[in-house]
């Protein structure tokens, strides 16, 4: 028994060592979106933040393709070191989205949050829809011939559009393109009539005034995006619906090294200069108060998020 006792206080020791010298080496921080988007520019606001207390280079790698997967799996087969991280979002979306997947929810260890937004529902500025409810009122009386621009299967503005629907009791016919950025050329061009974006990538159209905005899938608005009324003062309470992203690694890393990457994550997100840079991306810095909580989190909306792949009736093989 003793020597059971004092094999396993070595091995507490042994980590914990391990925890204080890292990082010894450059981190890397996959991100599953290309460069360009709201998905990379948090990933290399994080990567830097990180770096300056972790005392050592965070390298950002651009993983795009296959909705998030390709990046998900290389940081699920990585060495569970914490010198490989993932800034993802739920997996219960592509699980339901996709027929099989090369990696599970066991295969990480959650981190924390970093960043929470709403999407941004808009028309075109020539449309003769002008509010929520009047939106609303055209699609119940025009089943399916309103189209909704999406920005593809598994994304923000698909998600959004799909609850929407279900709260709202109405049908869109919803096209999907490669990206946000397609899918407002669409709507600007005319060809489709209403869009559910990520912020930047509508509201640069919405105060030049060619895009009009209706509301934020908030139900009491978003300080990050001013004067768009949340859902409840646009007239649907009942439709809440945010998208967000957090930090990941390998199943396996040792504790103290999550700890350590935890308290360098929200070290910088506390700050104030980083929070009015997330904001500039219409999200709010949202670090979760322990990456216990966090795993609380995914676990406690999955079922929202399975329910609405499901509803949507969208299958990716």
């Amino acid at each position: 028994m003793l020597r059971a006792l004092a094999f396993l206080a070595a091995c507490a020791f042994a980590l914990e060592a391990g925890a204080q010298a890292f990082p010894a080496k450059p981190l890397r921080l996959v991100v599953g979106y290309p460069p360009g988007g709201s998905g990379d520019f948090l990933t290399r606001l994080i990567a830097d933040e990180m770096s300056k207390d972790l005392g050592t280079v965070v390298i950002v790698d651009n993983r795009p393709g296959a909705g998030g997967n390709i990046a998900a799996e290389l940081v699920a087969r990585a060495s569970a070191d914490g010198y490989t991280v993932l800034n993802g979002n739920n997996h219960a979306i592509n699980r339901t989205l996709y027929r099989s997947l090369p990696y599970d929810d066991k295969d990480f260890v959650p981190v924390t949050k970093i960043a929470t937004g709403p999407t941004v529902i808009v028309v075109n500025n020539s449309s003769p829809v002008t509010s929520l409810q009047e939106l609303i009122a055209f699609a119940r009386a025009n089943p399916g011939k309103l189209f909704n621009a999406g920005a593809g299967y598994g994304s923000a503005p698909h998600l959004a559009a799909v609850l929407f629907e279900s709260v709202a009791g109405v049908k869109f016919t919803s096209v999907q393109f490669k990206g946000g950025g397609p899918a407002a050329q669409s709507l600007l061009a005319g060809d489709t009539q209403v869009m559910f974006a990520t912020s930047p990538t509508v509201m640069g159209f919405v105060r030049s005034g060619r895009l009009r905005a209706l509301a934020v899938s908030m139900r009491d608005g978003s300080p990050a995006v001013p004067g768009i009324p949340g859902s409840a003062q646009a007239g649907l309470p009942a439709y809440n619906y945010t998208f967000w992203f957090g930090l990941y690694v390998p199943a396996g890393t040792p504790a103290p090294i999550v700890r350590r990457l935890y308290a360098a994550a929200v070290k910088g997100l506390g700050k104030q200069e980083v929070k009015e840079k997330i904001a500039a991306q219409g999200m709010d810095a949202t670090p979760s108060a322990s990456p216990e909580a966090f795993e609380a989190d995914i676990k406690a909306e999955a079922p929202l998020l399975e329910r609405v792949v499901r509803d949507s009736g969208a299958k990716v093989e």
